[in-house]
């Protein structure tokens, strides 16, 4: 039979204390659990250098006290973030889709007849009112509701089809 460390009989007869002053120090019953099961697996660790003449009871007080103040610092840093609130923040979609998306858009507005192209690249892009963007075309305002109006269904067709086209090279 292998001979049991002074550890198994000396450990469980500290781990009341330990209890009271980690819930004292942390206030919630769970963190003070969670306290000293770390500090017991600490001093478990640490067997082969405790002294048997030293007080075991001052060594285990002093690794409750530093595994405390250790996770409270580390607890400084953290950011609680239930609802992914924070995390969402710092999040940022990948700039080369933006681009890309871009420069299909462009390619389908380079599709469309000059007629239907002016006016909604100046309305869309631009800024322009309706009455700007038809001085600009020389044609009343109705005109320029109908060009923008069929340019928007024919874009929405063309990049349909693009989408398509490279839904199948993949």
């Amino acid at each position: 039979m292998t001979e049991q460390h002074p550890f198994h009989v000396l450990l469980p007869q500290h781990s009341l204390s330990l209890r009271r002053r980690a819930l004292k120090l942390t206030g919630n019953e769970h963190r003070a659990e969670d306290l000293v099961q770390a500090t017991l697996l600490k001093a478990w660790a640490s067997r082969e250098s405790f002294s048997p003449e030293t007080n075991l009871g001052a060594w285990l007080f002093t690794i409750l006290r530093n595994t405390f103040f250790s996770d409270l610092r580390k607890h400084r840093r953290e950011v609680e973030d239930i609802d992914g609130a924070s995390a969402e923040a710092l999040f940022e979609e990948a700039r080369q889709d933006h681009a890309l998306a871009l420069k299909e858009l462009m390619a389908a507005i380079a599709q469309l007849p000059d007629a239907q192209r002016e006016p909604l690249v100046l309305m869309g892009a631009y800024g322009f009112s309706q009455l700007e963007a038809a001085d600009a075309c020389h044609c009343t305002v109705g005109t320029i509701k109908s060009r923008v109006s069929r340019a928007r269904s024919m874009l929405t067709r063309i990049m349909v089809r693009m989408e398509d086209a490279g839904r199948m090279k993949k």
